[in-house]
Parts: C-alpha cells; structure tokens; sequence
C-alpha cells in the first residue's frame, strides 16, 4: 500500500471509529495485531463483540469496499478473532464478523456503511 492509500485507510479508520461509537458501539481495540492477522477495529455494543474490518475507497469503480474481503481475508480475521476470544477468555461472547465501507468522495466527504455479519464463520 502506498503513502497516499495508508493516509486513506487511516482516515478511513478514524471515520469508522466515530460512525461506531455515535452507534452505540464501544470500542475495545485498534488495530490489534497478532501473527496470525490483524482487526482494523474490535468493538463492544450490548453483549455482542464485534470484529470489524474497515475498507476505504475513493470510488466503486473497481467494487464495493467489502468486496476487497475475500475468503483468505475472513479467514485470517477469523483466526485473529479466535485468538482474542481465548485471551481474554471472552468463550460464551457471541460475536459479529463485520465490515465498515468508507468512500471517501471527490469533495473529501466521507460515507459509511456498517455491513453486519458480513460473513460466516
């Protein structure tokens, strides 16, 4: 990813974070990192635990943000969520594999969507 896009995806994640928590959504982690992936944003609303991806684009030209998280993508995500899970001993949480679209438009305005339970596990 070039300078430019990692500017984007930050922008892209920042946005994501306040879209979250004027949901309702309290946000547990950022960015949390492990070998096996990493999860763009871990929040909390109600008992559920929510793993949320967050896609940035500048159009749909190329697909919508989500369709950028493929099998491979979910599967590392997955992993990653299994591993959080298990740290903090969180076994009973039920749980929500989320997608946040962002696109950020040619007046640098930028619209999301949360897609929720956005795939299986």
């Amino acid at each position: 990813m070039g300078k430019d896009n990692k500017g984007l995806g930050k922008a892209g994640e920042d946005t994501a974070v306040k879209f979250l928590e004027a949901k309702g959504f309290l946000i547990l982690e950022k960015n949390f990192a492990v070998k096996s992936g990493e999860i763009d944003i871990i929040a909390k609303r109600g008992e559920t635990i929510h793993f949320i991806e967050v896609k940035t684009r500048t159009s749909v030209k190329f697909g919508t943000p989500a369709m950028a998280v493929n099998a491979a993508k979910q599967q590392k995500i997955i992993q990653t969520a299994e591993y959080y899970l298990r740290r903090y001993k969180l076994f009973d949480a039920p749980c929500s594999f989320d997608v946040a679209e962002v696109i950020k438009d040619m007046y640098g305005n930028f619209r999301i969507r949360i897609i929720e339970n956005a795939f299986e596990e």
